[in-house]
């Protein structure tokens, strides 16, 4: 018998359908508006068993499918025909295997044992019924655009989202990113039958539409992407009912739109390629990185995002991978092969992300990264244990930070050696990732190890004294200036300051063997490191200006003493803070810093005191070099 389009059908004796039909829900539809007339529709157990099985697994279809179930033995009443349920419950395997078919087939046996008409919106059955010789119904699914979503009556052209809930009103925000309102929509309460409709009509039309895919399905949760629409489905026992929530961009831009300065811009043409656009959530990263994919394709780039939800509109040009229908490695391999020029990689979440990111940025594609963060260095700091510290400044070298749907903040990021802001000992040198404004390039944040752990410190620095170092300062200079005319004061930190003063005052001021300025450091209660004016001005006036040259190496007088256990080597007072290097004979033995009254103590019970003093017990040479 061939096929009898839905539109011509009258009246039928008995009718069989299959899951495809039931999950459509078509047939409630087709019974309650009169366009099907029936004495009993049969349902095979086989269809109750793989909807069963589907709401095992928490999908959303086998949940819609029993509710269509439902809604048939609802209407047997209303409408007064018989609904019956008849076949054998399919094994395990069969229900395993029901893509390959050994749910239809059970399917079309019924039909043909009951000579019933079989309906299905599925083409293959269709046509393998027909094949058969057997009486078949094929409902074909709605195309695209013919029907309008009962999601899109709550959208209009300000909408930004709507939340949908049973048992509240549904409400949606208005307006644009940063400047939005949340306005109730209606004061009727949405019933839980109206947003499961809604949701099984999206699920329906992501399976039917070109622009629409599932792009994630999980016990009580469903993702689908669906034109310009992001929709997340929940249901209990996950959430505590019923819930949709849309989102749809509101505006599109370019990148010239963002008004950015000729630097960035610049940076972004022909430098940037480990960039994070990052923001809170609603203020247009996606948008920004919308833009920056069609500027990159604009330029002759090979353009390819890494998306889950696939929310991004782009030009045909630009191909988009769902992560969620691959993994990680399939992604890597993809895009290696492919070489792309840059990949937007949307919505980075868990770890697996930011490592897959760092990897194909190592590998030299370039990466525009999208990741939530409530200010720039966030967007940094979630890489940090993740990657090595020392990597990050290869894998991200821009930070853009987007707030109101315009560009807020930019960050560069570079490696350097060096000691940490804050700190004063030279021996504290170390690998250090330096953050800076990118617009005005001023410090603001250091990464570095310190002890085991990494960390990120804000730097201070251009912002000036604050009130409690300019009090200290002031406090400290009336203290020297009782011993000398001339003295500067410069704090280093809370708790450290360097005093500049004249270099024949420092012997005055530091005392014999340190006890002046011992009793000066407990009165003030900070540490004071005592330096000549000429060190101050021979560094801050660029005095010396060979760069990289080697430094001269030259022997310095001095003289030993010996006090209990120790061993001391007295260098004078202009000495006090320098490194030099001792030596016995050509034979090196240690690098030592002398202290404040330029003095260096060894134990000579120590292994280098026990080789000094045995060298001088046997008149060799001590030498001492800076």
């Amino acid at each position: 018998m061939a096929v009898i389009e839905q539109i011509n059908i009258q009246v039928i004796e008995k009718i069989v359908p299959d899951t495809s039909v039931i999950i459509e829900g078509l047939l409630s539809e087709k019974v309650r508006n009169s366009h099907i007339k029936s004495n009993e529709i049969i349902i095979h157990e086989a269809v109750i068993a793989e909807l069963e099985h589907q709401a095992n697994l928490g999908k959303a279809i086998g949940f819609l499918g029993l509710d269509e179930i439902k809604r048939i033995k609802k209407l047997s009443t209303e409408k007064g025909f018989e609904l019956s349920f008849k076949g054998s419950r399919p094994k395990a395997a069969e229900i395993r295997h029901a893509s390959l078919g050994e749910i239809d087939s059970l399917i079309r046996q019924l039909a043909f044992d009951e000579d019933a008409t079989l309906i299905t919106s599925d083409k293959v059955q269709s046509e393998v019924a027909l094949a058969k010789g057997m009486k078949s119904i094929y409902y074909r699914r709605p195309e695209k655009g013919l029907r309008k979503l009962k999601l899109d009556r709550f959208f209009d052209e300000t909408t930004m989202s709507v939340h949908l809930r049973e048992n509240v009103p549904p409400y949606a925000k208005k307006g644009v990113p940063g400047n939005w309102e949340f306005k109730e929509l209606r004061k009727a309460l949405l019933r839980q039958e109206e947003i499961q409709g809604m949701s099984r009509e999206i699920i329906e039309d992501a399976k039917l539409r070109k622009d629409g895919f599932i792009e994630i399905e999980r016990a009580c949760s469903t993702i689908v992407q669906l034109g310009t629409f992001r929709i997340v489905i929940t249901r209990p026992p996950f959430s505590d009912g019923w819930e949709i929530t849309a989102v749809r961009p509101v505006k599109r831009l370019s990148l010239s739109d963002y008004k950015m300065s000729d630097k960035l811009t610049e940076r972004i043409a022909k430098q940037a390629e480990g960039v994070l656009v990052a923001g809170a959530p609603g203020m247009g990263k996606t948008t920004f990185a919308q833009a920056l994919a069609e500027y990159y394709a604009d330029q002759n780039k090979i353009v390819k995002t890494v998306e889950a939800p696939r929310d991004l509109i782009l030009p045909e040009r630009i191909t988009q991978y769902a992560i969620s229908y691959g993994d990680a490695q399939e992604i890597h391999d993809i895009l290696l092969l492919s070489r792309p020029d840059y990949t937007i990689f949307d919505e980075m979440r868990n770890t697996d992300d930011f490592k897959l990111f760092a990897d194909l940025r190592l590998a030299g594609v370039g990466m525009v990264g999208v990741v939530h963060a409530t200010s720039p260095v966030d967007a940094i700091q979630r890489f940090i244990g993740r990657v090595e510290m020392g990597v990050i400044p290869q894998v991200i070298d821009t930070v853009i930070f987007i707030k109101n749907g315009f560009v807020n903040k930019v960050l560069a990021l570079k490696m350097t050696v060096k000691v940490p802001s804050g700190m004063t000992e030279a021996d504290l040198a170390r690998p250090v990732v330096v953050i800076n404004d990118f617009e005005t390039n001023k410090l603001e944040y250091e990464i570095y190890s310190y002890g085991e752990q990494t960390v990120v410190i804000p730097v201070q620095e251009g912002k000036g004294r604050t009130g409690a170092h300019k009090l200290a300062e002031a406090t400290i200079l009336s203290e020297f200036q009782k011993y000398s005319r001339n003295v500067e004061v410069e704090m280093l930190s809370d708790n450290k300051c360097a005093v500049y003063v004249p270099e024949e005052d420092i012997a005055r001021i530091i005392g014999k063997q340190g006890s002046t300025i011992t009793k000066i450091e407990e009165k003030l209660g900070i540490g004071i490191d005592i330096k000549s004016l000429n060190e101050k001005y021979d560094v801050k006036g660029n005095a010396y200006n060979v760069k990289g040259a080697a430094k001269e190496q030259k022997e310095i007088p001095f003289q030993l003493d010996f006090k209990k256990n120790q061993l001391l080597i007295e260098l004078g007072m202009d000495m006090q803070n320098h490194d030099v290097d001792i030596y016995v004979g050509d034979e090196f033995i240690l690098s030592a810093k002398a202290g404040k009254t330029g003095l260096i103590k060894i134990k000579k019970s120590n292994n280098i005191g026990r080789r000094l003093m045995d060298a001088l017990n046997k008149k060799e040479k001590l030498r001492l070099v800076v």
